[in-house]
């Protein structure tokens, strides 16, 4: 399979406006040999067996439950929310996420590459706060602290759909 690998926000993508000074955003992407619509990504992100834990996890520590049929009308366009996120922006070939907090984005983008093949693209976006003491944009300590392990676990949801993609024919 092809790697899972981080590279800079296509032009056009929905997460791209939240490139601003003091945020972070970050994309993955790789490579799946068959056509696959942005329907179908969304569900096997979502459903994907890592993701499933998250989903656990929201559900009991945030009392927000999700279900793989809300992850179904997600990707069908029929659901705003979902889970601990609400759609921001969706399109034929993107899904823009926003969290409950605002601070945190998710986005899922597919894009047709050569005869019968699709680049997955997952990436993310945090604003930052305003400390009121210096009035200075900050990502806080919580962020710091958990980013290596974001990166790693971007990477891991985004190898889970794809594999989930490839069984699939």
């Amino acid at each position: 399979m092809p790697p899972i690998t981080a590279c800079p926000l296509p032009d056009h993508a929905l997460v791209s406006k939240y490139t601003l000074p003091g945020a972070y955003t970050d994309c993955y992407s790789t490579q799946i040999s068959r056509p696959v619509s942005q329907q179908e990504y969304v569900e096997a992100f979502y459903t994907g067996a890592a993701f499933k834990l998250e989903r656990l996890l929201l559900a009991l520590f945030l009392s927000k439950p999700s279900t793989d049929e809300q992850v179904r009308q997600l990707s069908r366009g029929e659901l705003t929310d979902f889970a601990a996120w609400r759609v921001e922006e969706r399109s034929t070939d993107q899904l823009l996420l926003c969290d409950i907090g605002g601070r945190t984005r998710s986005w899922l983008m597919v894009e047709p590459v050569g005869p019968g093949a699709t680049r997955l693209y997952f990436g993310s976006a945090v604003v930052p706060v305003l400390d009121r003491a210096s009035g200075k944009a900050r990502m806080g300590f919580v962020f710091k602290a958990l980013l290596g392990f974001h990166k790693i676990y971007s990477r891991v949801l985004l190898h889970a759909a794809r594999a989930r993609l490839a069984r699939v024919r």
